[in-house]
């Protein structure tokens, strides 16, 4: 089986993973927050504003893997909050109607975690993705 996999920068500095792994028809796709690739700074302290981020990220990352939203067959979420569930499941119905139509049909399996933490206090979403390649 082929393996592709492509760097993951952030604030400008290569990290020691990978930001996706393509293996056969599978890409698997790092831990996404709301924390901004460029900078390495929070999106805003917003709930919502890191979810659309995370969610901007990961649409990204499989656009550059070669594949689309439309693809996700899991998901991960790790939640700071647990009460950030309902806030979030709109946003990902709003961010699927406009990004990814087919997963408002069929939608990826999915699993919500509340961790201890997460990489940095301010952060408050992370979410990782498996995905199929397009045909």
């Amino acid at each position: 089986m082929k393996k592709k996999t492509y760097p993951f920068i952030f604030a400008g500095k290569k990290q020691p993973f990978a930001r996706s792994v393509v293996a056969g028809d599978l890409v698997f796709l790092s831990g996404m927050t709301g924390r901004i690739v460029e900078t390495g700074e929070l999106s805003s302290e917003s709930f919502a504003d890191q979810m659309r981020t995370t969610l901007d990220k990961i649409r990204a990352a499989l656009t550059e893997a070669g594949t689309s939203m439309d693809n996700i067959i899991k998901m991960t979420i790790y939640l700071k909050n647990a009460s950030d569930s309902q806030e979030m499941q709109q946003i990902e119905k709003e961010y699927w109607q406009k990004y990814a139509p087919h997963l408002l049909e069929e939608p990826p399996s999915s699993t919500l975690i509340q961790p201890l933490s997460l990489i940095h206090p301010n952060v408050l979403i992370e979410i990782d993705v498996i995905a199929i390649m397009a045909h």
